[in-house]
């Protein structure tokens, strides 16, 4: 049974790290949110790693950008790992090609501008039409506040026929961006496979981008023994992803599934909580209605 906790402190004295999901944990795409920047600085004050482990399908110096516009401190965290880091890599890799169409909004653009350092020099991309093309990378719709996956089913069917892979920048569903519901790249990369398309996947639940992340904490000094805790209100991305990796999860009910533990938000009713969570066959250790 998970137990439910009032606070990251409550819990946080065994850990050596937190992996740390954004939207709708530590902000809601508008703003951050106080107590889950506090829990973080305490964490870290206590002698913790924060690493902020994202689906955003962006490298982290734009991830950082955003973070810093949205007024999240940085004495919150130590790292900052995207999906799109590790997306990156596999496209830099040429994993769906050289010649690529971008299924995405401009503010995604850094994705293939930001040439990471260990590819420099290396054979790069080129962004070409979808007739032209090799491969797709999705980072999103191209309007995020309007489109929905449906949307792109002829695109989809023409990529599908010419038998081009999908390489998904973020495999979220979807985020509350504020009062607002958007869908993400991973909504249309799921409709791609529906369709019969091939898509891979680097963020959250799959393993390239907790590779990453370890890789990254072990240069800062942590053991590779250390024990983690992750933090997210993605069933089938945080709660999922950790166990996969087989580390403890927190699972913050106020996020994404708000609405079905109960009229508290900050008190999850712990019989919904439980049956809610068999039903997707996951068990996280911990919930929390918000990260505090």
């Amino acid at each position: 049974m998970t137990r439910i906790v009032q606070s990251l402190a409550e819990i946080s004295a065994p850990y050596d790290a937190l992996f740390c999901d954004l939207w709708g944990c530590l902000h809601n795409g508008v703003a951050a949110f106080p107590a889950a920047v506090a829990a973080l600085q305490d964490f870290r004050a206590k002698g913790g790693r924060v690493v902020l482990l994202t689906n955003a399908p962006r490298p982290a110096k734009y991830v950082i950008a955003t973070l810093d516009r949205l007024g999240v401190p940085r004495d919150a965290w130590d790292l900052v790992v995207s999906s799109g880091d590790a997306a990156q890599d596999a496209m830099f890799a040429g994993a769906v090609g050289r010649k690529l169409w971008h299924l995405g909004p401009a503010k995604d653009n850094g994705f293939f501008e930001e040439v990471p350092e260990a590819w420099q020099g290396q054979p790069g991309v080129t962004r070409v039409p979808l007739e032209e093309a090799e491969g797709i990378v999705c980072t999103g719709p191209f309007d995020e506040l309007n489109e929905v996956p449906e949307d792109y089913r002829p695109r989809f069917l023409l990529a599908k026929t010419r038998g081009l892979p999908l390489l998904c920048a973020n495999p979220d569903i979807v985020v509350d961006m504020g009062e607002t519901r958007i869908y993400c790249a991973g909504a249309l990369a799921a409709l791609y496979e529906e369709m019969g398309g091939e898509a891979l996947y680097f963020g959250k639940p799959h393993p390239p981008v907790y590779d990453l992340a370890r890789r990254r904490l072990a240069a800062l000094g942590v053991a590779e023994d250390a024990r983690i805790l992750a933090i997210g209100d993605g069933v089938n991305t945080d709660v999922a992803g950790a166990a996969g990796e087989g580390i403890d999860a927190l699972f913050v009910t106020g996020g994404l599934a708000a609405d079905q533990f109960g009229p508290d938000v900050e008190a999850p009713d712990a019989e919904l909580l439980d049956t809610w969570l068999a039903a997707r066959q996951q068990a996280p250790q911990f919930a929390i209605g918000h990260l505090r």
